[in-house]
């Protein structure tokens, strides 16, 4: 009872592959189900406590009582208005003179000479 080789197709073979892919399609449908009705009961549990209405006056008059923070945003347009109402002082910072930059440009570039004289740049 052997059978050697052939040159059609093994229908036995194809019928075992046919029912084990069947089986897992099967058992993979069993699996979907069962996650699908524990999601479900799992998002139902996780409700809102009720707050009772004293809680949330209490917690309302405790807000108000705390000192709020002073922010800088606050004080930078204080001083915007108090700035507005005094129109005689100059807003802008002073320039500073072309030969003030100048001769601070001098400096530099010898600082940075004597960095390349030094390998260090």
């Amino acid at each position: 009872n052997m059978k050697l080789g052939g040159l059609g197709p093994d229908y036995e073979a194809i019928k075992e592959k046919q029912q084990k892919l069947k089986l897992q399609k099967e058992y993979s449908r069993q699996i979907k189900e069962y996650n699908m009705k524990n999601i479900t009961v799992i998002q139902r549990l996780p409700t809102k406590p009720q707050v009772s209405a004293v809680a949330r006056q209490k917690a309302l008059e405790y807000a108000k009582k705390i000192p709020r923070p002073k922010t800088f945003i606050t004080r930078q347009s204080e001083q915007e208005g108090k700035e507005e109402m005094a129109p005689s002082r100059p807003s802008l910072p002073q320039i500073p003179s072309l030969e003030t930059l100048w001769s601070r440009h001098e400096k530099e570039k010898e600082v940075v000479a004597a960095f390349k004289s030094l390998h260090i740049l």
